[in-house]
């Protein structure tokens, strides 16, 4: 279980970077976007669809590392009179309803990509599938992490969980 979760880590780490670098670079798109409008009196017609597409990338891939990491939002009323072991079967059970969104995201995901494929993004000239391919990828590393959390927890080991500053055990 340690070697997944140093693999996991890694494609997390990855999939931050991705983000990161996403982030910026729409900055740095939507900064000369401006430039270009306001001062040069000419607009850059690629800028709006790819910063957008790139948008996608940082939310997406973020969102599940945000779920491997244990940010994901929570309701944790009961959580407080339940024993340690239920509490842990409320987090399994959790994880399986995140990791069943993140398998819509890749179902949903792939059709909208499969029914776009034939279309044409007309300022960028790519196939409008590259619009879903985030949600795609995000979902499959949202059911990824969801379940090496599922199997954190089953192996005995922690899971990081929201607003905690130690790990659960």
């Amino acid at each position: 279980m340690e070697r997944v979760a140093v693999v996991t880590g890694l494609l997390a780490r990855a999939a931050l970077w991705v983000a990161g670098t996403g982030l910026v670079l729409m900055t740095v798109i939507i900064a000369a976007q401006v430039f270009f409008r306001y001062v040069l009196n000419s607009s850059l017609i690629w800028s709006e669809p790819s910063a957008v597409m790139i948008m996608g990338w940082f939310i997406f891939l973020g969102a599940a590392v945000g779920i491997r990491e244990g940010y994901h939002l929570s309701f944790d009323v009961l959580l407080y009179v339940l024993p340690p072991q239920a509490k842990l079967w409320l987090f399994s059970l959790s994880d399986l309803v995140v990791a069943g969104f993140g398998f819509g995201m890749v179902w949903f995901g792939s059709s909208l990509a499969y029914m776009t494929s034939g279309n044409k993004v007309p300022s960028l000239g790519i196939s409008g599938a590259f619009d879903f391919l985030p949600i795609v990828a995000g979902g499959v590393l949202v059911i990824l992490f969801s379940f090496e959390r599922i199997a954190r927890r089953a192996a005995g080991l922690p899971t990081a969980r929201f607003g905690e500053t130690e790990m659960e055990s």
